[in-house]
């Protein structure tokens, strides 16, 4: 039998008053593009100032290319990164130096391994210590990639694949099992976490086969299992706000998409922002825990 998926606080993060191309524009490596699911920058950000200070810990154990290392670093927090694909690790690691060279006051470190062993990657110091996890699960076919023109082919998709796709190791290639494997890390990072640390999951829905795959709903679910306490579900635009009004940020591969879904009579629609799944290591049964969460809620 389905749980019932709780009703959480609602708020909107503007994250995307500037393209990603202008987020990233000189604070990431160019190699940076490549990554097939990156993060807005802008997200990143808003979700590291709202739920952490200065000086406070934070760990992405699925970090790509760093960019919540990055962004915690530019604010002045200290991070811990985990990427399984050795590629992407050392474009962290290199994006972190990048980030130290214009100013960054933040230190961070990335360690190449599996996060559902993550507890045996992180330094046993920061056991207990970390004050935020901020991360996003791998889509598989669902991701960003590049695209360009090739005479007389049309258009060619490159940069939208991760690592070994036999590798069921990698959470991109688990299939089904996805949930699975990103419960058990969930259940990882609440090892790590301080008390009273927040979790902050990235997720939308995407479409396999035509059919529509609620992520977001699954990551919430994922958490609950992993023994976390739900606080909040926010929405982090991935359209601008102009006089009132969304403006899509979608690529062109994502529109074409949607335009060749349409066509076909799938009524698909662009996707102009992401859910924010925040959870917490809080118990209900603690009052002088649970007094703190309306804190958390509402934030914009």
């Amino acid at each position: 039998m389905s749980v019932p998926t709780p009703q959480l606080p609602l708020s909107v993060w503007l994250t995307a008053q500037k393209t990603s191309r202008w987020q990233r524009h000189g604070r990431y490596l160019p190699a940076s593009v490549r990554h097939p699911a990156r993060m807005l920058p802008a997200i990143a950000a808003h979700a590291i100032a709202a739920y952490t200070q200065p000086g406070e810990l934070v760990l992405d154990p699925m970090c790509g290319i760093g960019t919540t290392l990055v962004e915690a670093t530019h604010l002045g927090r200290d991070a811990i990164g985990v990427e399984y694909e050795p590629a992407w690790a050392e474009l962290a690691t290199r994006n972190i130096a990048h980030a130290a060279g214009q100013g960054a006051t933040g230190t961070a470190v990335v360690h190449t391994g599996d996060a559902t062993t993550l507890t045996s990657l992180v330094p046993p110091a920061a056991v207990g210590k970390v004050a935020l996890v901020l991360t996003s699960p791998p889509y598989g076919p669902a991701t960003h990639g590049q695209v360009r023109p090739e005479h007389g082919h049309g258009i060619a998709k490159t940069h939208h694949a991760y690592g070994d796709p036999h590798d069921r190791v990698n959470l991109a290639h688990a299939g089904r099992d996805l949930i699975d494997g990103f419960t058990q890390i969930l259940s990882e990072c609440a090892t790590v976490l301080r008390p009273g640390g927040i979790v902050a999951v990235t997720a939308r829905p995407f479409r396999r086969n035509g059919t529509l795959i609620d992520l977001p709903s699954q990551v919430l679910q994922a958490g609950i299992a992993a023994g976390l306490q739900p606080v909040e579900r926010c929405v982090a635009l991935l359209a601008a706000v102009r006089s009132g009004r969304l403006i899509s940020r979608a690529s062109f591969f994502q529109t074409h998409l949607v335009r060749k879904a349409r066509a076909a009579g799938t009524p698909m629609q662009l996707l102009v922002h992401e859910d924010v799944i925040v959870l917490s290591a809080l118990t209900s049964n603690n009052a002088a825990d649970s007094a703190a969460v309306p804190q958390l809620r509402g934030r914009r």
